[in-house]
């Protein structure tokens, strides 16, 4: 009698959110891997016998996705499609009692900080010595560096710290061979990532190290060889580490950007969010960052139809942004969100509302951006290429972050590789692209 062989594992993962939740989707793809087991990572086919999904819990519309996404996988469990389903990351740390009991064909729930528990659930070790090693499930050309987890800010509205925990700064020796491991690999761009950047190496102790130590490891990361790009992004505005600004204007390998969520121009706001700036100061930082590093592109993110939020507020915001022509600026509508500071307040700003003002946010910021984009014509800009699409290579400025930020599109009967550094010049431009020539 012949004895029935179950299938050789694999595993797919899914990854939903942020870029910190697809850095945990490559240090989980990245082991399971070094276990010689067959793992990929969101697989066009749905041909995996085990699928992992590594869910967001940031607001609502993610924690939606990241449910439906589960139920989707749970149906297909149900049907025979898969044997096995696992959910991990940020939704599954903050409400896994509550899904434990809504979605039974899931087998099992992990946090943010199980990976070793997950991994033995997929019959796989946590090897050690694979810690800064990562596969990526990004071109290869560039790679996000998470260089601390969790977050001490007491944001009324952030439900962060309590699916994350507190801020934990990783050693710097290891992100430097991280990011050496990665450019032998042929990675050129680093793009720093942590709830707040600015936060590193407080927590660090060790001989002669005290205070916020980021300076430090932006030129420890800029003497690597084969990195071209360091890119900073979720920086807090309140005790910004100015001596970081002189090591960004020296640095030619440290990118022009930074990405600092400013959440309003409103005091009023400023002050209920627990953001511990006011908008005085804030303008007064923009004005000292861009007078030491000339030529910075800076991004931001608002919240609009934050709890109490009136027209006056939200007039204040829209001239905020109005005097500060942000080169970058995207806006979420308030979610009210459990066991955060702001949720014992009442979410008394109607959904129609908060969209309406997002709205004249995002046209005002249209208009900005296209007088910004217009200047550029005739300029020669480095431009990293990310990928063929429609008759165009795509690429980006030191300008621009990778899937949130401008483009710039080249004809693709010009020649150009996936990864490539060439020079562009514009000879056209709309409110959020640039069009170019490549000149050498």
């Amino acid at each position: 009698m012949k004895t029935k062989v179950s299938p050789k594992p694999s595993i797919n993962i899914v990854t939903l959110g942020c870029s910190k939740n697809l850095v945990d989707s490559e240090v989980l793809f990245t082991q399971l891997k070094g276990n010689g087991l067959e793992v990929t990572h969101e697989a066009k086919k749905d041909t995996a016998n085990i699928v992992v999904v590594n869910t967001c819990g940031f607001i609502d519309n993610a924690k939606q996705e990241s449910i439906d996404t589960i139920l989707r996988y749970a149906d297909a469990k149900e049907a025979g499609k898969i044997d096995k389903l696992y959910v991990t990351g940020c939704l599954s740390h903050r409400y896994k009692d509550d899904l434990e009991k809504e979605i039974p064909m899931v087998d099992s729930f992990f946090g943010t900080n199980e990976l070793p528990r997950l991994l033995k659930a997929l019959k796989a070790d946590y090897k050690h010595e694979l810690v800064g090693e990562r596969l990526l499930t990004t071109p290869a050309h560039y790679a996000y560096l998470k260089i601390a987890e969790g977050c001490d800010r007491p944001c009324s509205f952030c439900a962060i710290p309590l699916m994350r925990g507190g801020h934990v700064s990783r050693p710097m020796d290891e992100l430097v061979k991280e990011a050496s491991s990665l450019a032998k690999k042929g990675t050129k761009e680093l793009i720093l990532i942590a709830q707040d950047l600015t936060f590193y190496g407080l927590d660090l102790k060790g001989e002669g190290k005290s205070g916020r130590q980021l300076k430090e490891l932006l030129e420890r990361l800029s003497d690597v060889q084969g990195i071209e790009w360091i890119r900073l992004q979720y920086a807090y505005p309140a005790g910004f580490p100015m001596e970081i600004l002189q090591t960004m204007a020296e640095r030619e390998n440290i990118c022009k950007y930074l990405d600092m969520p400013l959440q309003s121009g409103s005091d009023a706001m400023l002050k209920h969010m627990r953001r511990g700036i006011t908008r005085e100061k804030t303008e007064q930082l923009i004005t000292d960052i861009r007078e030491k590093v000339p030529g910075i592109a800076l991004r931001t993110t608002l919240i609009s139809g934050y709890p109490g939020e009136t027209e006056a507020d939200f007039e204040e915001t829209y001239s905020f942004v109005e005097r500060m022509r942000f080169d970058r600026l995207g806006i979420f509508n308030y979610s009210h969100e459990e066991n955060t500071h702001a949720y014992l307040v009442q979410d008394d700003v109607p959904e129609e509302v908060k969209q309406e003002r997002s709205d004249e946010i995002m046209a005002l910021q249209q208009g900005i951006s296209e007088e910004l984009n217009q200047a550029k014509i005739g300029q020669t800009f480095k431009v990293m290429v990310d990928r063929k699409e429609s008759g165009f290579f795509v690429g980006r400025t030191e300008h621009d972050s990778p899937e949130v930020d401008n483009e710039v599109l080249i004809p693709a009967e010009q020649f150009a590789r996936q990864g490539d550094f060439v020079q562009v010049k514009i000879n056209k431009a709309e409110e959020f692209d640039l069009y170019g020539d490549i000149v050498s």
